[in-house]
């Protein structure tokens, strides 16, 4: 481009500040069609996307829409908002700035598409709800540039898969447009360069200095921590010494349940009465905003939170970030570590608190990785089908098309630039007639071939019912919960349905760090009475259970197998050095098995380290395989490192368990007809529009939506075992709840090698996975007696009490 126009000159000599080099060249490159720009928290990478649009708007302003800028969080593209208006208004720059999402009014949604800012803020869901629109042509008339923000986030979702084909539509309004993708942490560049680009066109990559290594370390509490669980409790007084030690701390977890649970033990812990705050997903819209305003104000000392937090938001006062429990995934931990000293060139501070023993050594694996700069990703397959039938549902809604046409934009995104002619006709016959099972029905006849060739809606009404269901984030069956009382009732959150059918009246729970009584369920709302002196259940959100990824537990097991662990803390070293001496440490390159028996019960262990999802699914593989050889198995847990199975006879030679043909073959005919089938065939049928969550004046309950799903599904298993959903449901259970290929990774790396240790007792390692056996709700104080007193005889029998 050129240099900064002199009143933006001015402005920043006004404030003493500096372009930074990695600002300069995304000034100088403007004119690049595409560009990626990797730069560390604090780094001003969100104003170098944008000084192209200001500069060029500022010397410029002509009416319509300019930039585009799209962000994985409502609550991002708020933030954003906030701080762009703050130059803007110091410079006297006549540009509009607004933002549109799922909380923008709809009156302001409707102007925006025949009257856009130059500068719109919106979400991936909302940019594909504009396209919709016959008008999309107009509202995009003149637009230049798109900003993807945090997008190494969205490079890993649906949601991203998405937005590309979006941006392959707004080429094709656009042929000049150019992109620009932001993001704080990138482990392939050249992978999401190629994921941002139009394919086969290049991108280039700008790589900013990366600032000064964090001041990350594992937080020392008095207490250890326990040998299994995940609610670190044992922290809450070192954590609140830190709290007062900081202007304002983040204490980041990774699910919504152990985050109330926090928040509630810390609020108890609080004798002081510092203010703090809980802000997760579940909880209602008002109260997530009274939060962050809270935060922007400096109110806060402490914000118990999840990944509603992860991502950008620019609170400069943040000085401290906790982790509680083990991160599962470098990359995250990176980018929450980045939410302290939100300032370049100044280190961030962050301490880790593993909440049982198992993650002492997954957190300093992942302290090594963070001082490495060693950042993880797990590779992505072919883009999905599902969300490819809704970008065709989402084009029809537009007006009239071209298959050729359609299939050309559709290539132009990496993700989908192997995808076959044949793929394509296959997603496109299914948009117009439901398949081969379903042609008969009229609800799935939705496209119909005109005579000059193009396609289109064979019934213009049904366009409404398509934008209603528009988007790939798949919500658990949520209700809402709102306070009795008051014609409305305060809203609270939401809570999983499956959660709200235990209850019954006089029950308790947590939400937003409340106790409240439960009523009774009115017109699917979750009816509650404030009560606080009732010891509360913990209500069940649904939200991402992170897995482990490979290349920490490839770190994890190397650690493992050191000659000593002088940088762990003398209880866990102990434990792992007995752990040496009774058995074996588990190895990449072999699978350790162990036998013993416990409670008059043959138990089998495998140490497999493939993440939570692929443990579970071996252990519904190996227990299907022992009952075959007639060994009797009774149950098994499975978390992120191993799984246990129980039962009545021991297993005398593992080998024949392990053969892969063997496991795949059990896997296939335990997917024919099982529940995670269903569930994923649910998920992938709401995305691709067989099945719509959302209808005029109504939205399907959980339980309806299931039975419906249930019965195409066994329907389509029946009729057309071929059926395009069909397959698309068995490559997302392969890859998602199953993660099947991360039991065939494991399978590749031990080759073959295992280690069968037949122990006389129960081992070291195998000792927190008979507590997570015994992890059942705690109604008082005798069953709480009765469980401390079974776990310090099972910890003494390890020879670990």
């Amino acid at each position: 481009m050129r240099d900064l126009p002199p009143v933006f000159q001015e402005w920043f000599a006004r404030r003493g500040w500096a372009l930074h080099p990695h600002q300069s060249e995304m000034l100088a490159r403007a004119e690049s069609p595409c560009q990626l720009l990797i730069a560390p928290t604090g780094g001003g990478k969100t104003l170098a996307g944008f000084l192209p649009t200001l500069a060029e708007l500022g010397q410029n302003p002509a009416p319509g829409l300019h930039t585009l800028y799209i962000s994985p969080l409502k609550a991002l593209a708020a933030d954003i908002k906030r701080n762009l208006r703050t130059p803007v208004e110091e410079m006297g720059l006549a540009i509009r700035i607004e933002d549109r999402t799922g909380d923008t009014p709809q009156t302001r949604r409707k102007r925006q598409r025949a009257d856009p800012p130059h500068i719109l803020l919106t979400t991936p869901e909302s940019l594909a709800l504009l396209l919709s629109y016959e008008d999309c042509a107009r509202t995009f008339a003149g637009l230049q540039r798109v900003v993807v923000d945090e997008i190494h986030a969205l490079a890993e979702s649906k949601r991203g898969d998405q937005l590309m084909l979006c941006l392959s539509r707004l080429q094709a309004l656009c042929p000049g447009l150019r992109r620009v993708g932001l993001s704080a942490t990138v482990e392939d560049p050249s992978a999401i360069a190629t994921y941002l680009a139009r394919n086969p066109d290049p991108c280039d990559i700008l790589q900013a200095d990366p600032g000064p290594e964090p001041d990350i370390a594992m937080l020392h509490t008095e207490e250890a921590p326990p040998w299994a669980g995940g609610g670190a409790a044992h922290a809450i007084p070192a954590v609140l010494e830190q709290i007062k030690a900081h202007r304002t701390t983040l204490i980041f977890h990774n699910t919504r349940a152990q985050a109330e649970l926090f928040f509630h033990n810390l609020w108890l812990a609080n004798a002081e009465g510092l203010p703090i705050g809980i802000h997760h997903g579940s909880l209602a819209r008002e109260q997530r905003a009274k939060v962050e305003a809270a935060m922007v104000r400096g109110d806060l000392r402490a914000i118990v939170c999840t990944g509603s937090l992860d991502l950008g938001i620019d609170w400069g006062d943040v000085d401290l970030v906790i982790q509680i429990g083990a991160p599962k995934n470098v990359k995250r931990l990176v980018q929450r570590i980045g939410r302290a000293n939100h300032r370049y060139n100044a280190p961030s501070k962050a301490l880790l608190v593993p909440a049982n023993r198992f993650e002492v050594v997954e957190c300093l694996a992942a302290l090594e990785a963070v001082k490495a700069r060693d950042l993880d990703g797990e590779p992505r397959g072919p883009g999905p089908r599902d969300v490819l039938c809704q970008h065709i549902l989402i084009r029809a809604c537009a007006g009239p098309f071209s298959a050729e046409d359609l299939y050309d934009e559709v290539r132009s995104v990496g993700a989908f630039r192997d995808l076959s002619r044949a793929a394509f006709d296959a997603c496109l016959d299914y948009c117009a007639t439901g398949g081969y099972a379903l042609r008969r029905y009229d609800q799935w006849q939705r496209l119909m071939q005109q005579p000059d060739g193009t396609w289109r809606l064979r019934d213009p009404r049904s366009a409404a019912r398509i934008r209603m269901n528009i988007g790939t984030i798949q919500d658990t069956d949520r209700l809402k919960v709102r306070l009795r009382g008051r014609r409305g009732g305060k809203p609270l959150g939401e809570v999983e349905e499956a959660f709200a059918a235990t209850l019954t009246p006089g029950d308790t729970f947590l939400i937003g760090g409340e106790i409240v009584r439960y009523e009774g369920l009115r017109e699917m709302v979750v009816e509650v009475t404030r009560r606080a002196d009732r010891k509360p259940k913990i209500a069940t959100f649904m939200g991402t259970k992170f897995a482990t990824s490979t290349q920490l537990t490839h770190r994890m097991l190397a650690l493992l197998n050191a000659p000593d662990w002088p940088q762990l803390p003398a209880h866990t070293a102990d434990w792992l050095a007995l752990q040496r001496e009774v058995s074996r440490m588990p190895r990449a390159d072999r699978l350790l098995c162990e036998s013993f028996p416990h409670q008059g019960r043959a138990h089998f262990c495998v140490y497999g380290f493939a993440g939570r999802n692929a443990m579970q699914t071996l252990g519904l593989l190996l227990t299907q395989r022992m009952e075959q050889e007639g060994l009797a198995p009774l149950g098994f847990v499975a978390t992120d490192y191993a799984t246990l199975i129980w039962g009545l006879d021991p297993v005398e030679d593992p080998a024949p368990l392990f053969t892969a043909d063997g496991l795949r073959d059990g896997l296939e005919t335990w997917l024919a007809g099982n529940a995670v089938m269903k569930r994923t065939f649910r998920a992938s049928a709401i995305i691709a529009g067989l099945i719509e969550r959302n209808s005029t004046g109504a939205r399907k309950s959980g339980r309806q939506t299931a039975f419906s799903s249930d019965i195409l599904y066994d329907t389509l298993r029946k009729y057309d075992p071929d059926h395009l959903l069909l397959q698309i449901t068995r490559e997302e259970a392969l890859r998602g709840l199953v993660d099947f290929g991360r039991i065939e990774e494991m399978l590749a790396r031990i080759r073959g090698r295992i280690d069968h240790l037949r122990c006389p007792h129960v081992t070291p390692l195998a000792a927190p996975l008979l507590l997570e056996v015994g992890k059942v709700p705690v109604k008082g104080a005798a069953e709480e007696r009765l469980l401390r007193e079974a776990e310090e005889a099972l910890l003494a029998e390890a020879g670990i009490g």
